[in-house]
Parts: C-alpha cells; sequence; structure tokens
C-alpha cells in the first residue's frame, strides 16, 4: 500500500532528508561533494519553499523551489522574475522507480503556476536518469553551458537547462 505524500518541508524533516541524501550521493555523487553543512545545503539563501515527498516518517524525495539565477534565466530565454528555480532535487536511492520523482516535479510546476511562474532546472549532462524522466515529463530542453564546478571524475561539468511544462499539460 503507498501512503506517500507531498508536504511542505518542516524541520522534522530535516533529518530524513539529510538521510535521504546520503543514500543519493552514496549511490550517484550527488551533490559531488557531501556538505559540511547538509541542512544549510539543503536550505540556500535563494529558497523561496521546500517541499517532501514522505511515507509514513520517512523521507523518500525532497525539492526547494528557489529564486533563479540571472545565468538560468538567460540559459532558457526567460525573463527571471516569470521563473522559479527547481534545486536541491532528490529521491531516495530506495525509493526509486515509484512515481516520487514526478509526484515532486508535479508539486513544483503546481506551486509555481499558483503564483504565476514557471519552473525552469539546470541538471548535469551526466544525469542521464535525471534528464530522462524530466524529458519524459515534458520539460523542455533550452540549451547547455559549462559551469565552474568539476565532475566526480574531474571533468568540467556541463549543465543543461531546463523548462516545465505549463500546469495545465502535465
Amino acid at each position: 500500500m503507498n501512503k506517500q505524500t507531498i508536504r511542505p518541508r518542516a524541520d522534522d524533516h530535516m533529518q530524513g532528508c539529510v538521510q535521504a541524501l546520503a543514500t543519493v550521493h552514496a549511490a550517484d555523487r550527488y551533490p559531488v561533494d557531501w556538505p559540511v553543512d547538509p541542512e544549510g545545503w539543503l536550505t540556500p539563501r535563494s529558497m523561496l519553499d521546500a517541499w517532501v515527498a514522505v511515507d509514513g516518517s520517512a523521507v523518500l524525495g525532497h525539492l526547494v523551489l528557489a529564486r533563479p539565477s540571472e545565468a538560468l534565466a538567460i540559459a532558457v530565454g526567460l525573463p527571471s522574475q516569470g521563473l522559479v528555480s527547481v534545486a536541491r532535487f532528490f529521491v531516495s536511492a530506495d525509493a526509486r522507480r515509484r512515481g516520487v520523482a514526478a509526484r515532486l516535479l508535479g508539486k513544483a510546476i503546481e506551486v509555481a503556476a499558483a503564483d504565476g511562474l514557471r519552473p525552469v532546472l539546470e541538471v548535469e549532462a551526466g544525469a542521464t536518469a535525471a534528464i530522462n524522466l524530466y524529458e519524459r515529463a515534458g520539460w523542455r530542453y533550452a540549451g547547455s553551458s559549462a559551469a565552474d564546478w568539476m565532475t566526480a571524475d574531474g571533468r568540467v561539468a556541463q549543465m543543461r537547462s531546463y523548462v516545465a511544462p505549463s500546469a495545465d499539460q502535465t
């Protein structure tokens, strides 16, 4: 029986978020370098909102909505004031292939649309499972650019930018 729910992140979710992130880091090296302050990393300064997928008290996934960088707005070709960025998005390694990521992305689109905003995101080009998820969900590829950081295998990260489908397309 699937009891997953998507809800606003609360302080009592943080330990579960960090534990879920640890499984993602071990499986995928996301983030590339484990943060000194994982709770702080999950709460970037640009954060507007955060959501979790939970099953009972277990955190299955996490997503932040944040103010987009001007570089991301330029990459997708849209004015930043009409956008919101999906960030710190992950699903724990043991909760994958259960629709958690798609439900979190749907919540991001729903919440953004209620505020008159369009979600955008960046993903490292080597994250093929994530790229496949976004493209299956109707996110539009908008372009690529070099990042200012290195991947785990020592190459300059190549970022792919995406724009969410409109809320009535999901």
